[in-house]
């Protein structure tokens, strides 16, 4: 287990919400794209877990992602992120709307 400062243990569970991108930060960057349209996304499972940590301490998670593959839907419905948005273009109103 790692150990941490007080003062950096202090400022962790000052942290309500953890807003996140979705490509480059949830995934490596690749967007596959198959034939008929279709994108293949991988993700890593330590970052689920990592996730579902942080919702078991109490800190909400969101999405907010340009894009609208059901690959991340599908993501964030297993994972019970707190908050979806896709398709934002402009995410500072998307992000100004979260509690």
């Amino acid at each position: 287990m790692i150990t941490l400062s007080p003062d950096v243990q202090a400022r962790a569970e000052r942290i309500k919400l953890l807003i996140m991108d979705v490509d480059g930060v949830l995934t490596n960057g690749h967007i596959y794209i198959r034939d008929n349209g279709q994108e293949i996304k991988s993700f890593h499972t330590l970052d689920g877990h990592g996730l579902k940590m942080l919702q078991q301490r109490g800190v909400q998670t969101a999405i907010i992602t340009d894009r609208d593959p059901p690959s991340v839907g599908l993501l964030a419905t297993q994972l019970g992120l707190h908050h979806y948005y896709k398709g934002i273009h402009a995410k500072k109103a998307a992000y100004a709307a979260l509690p």
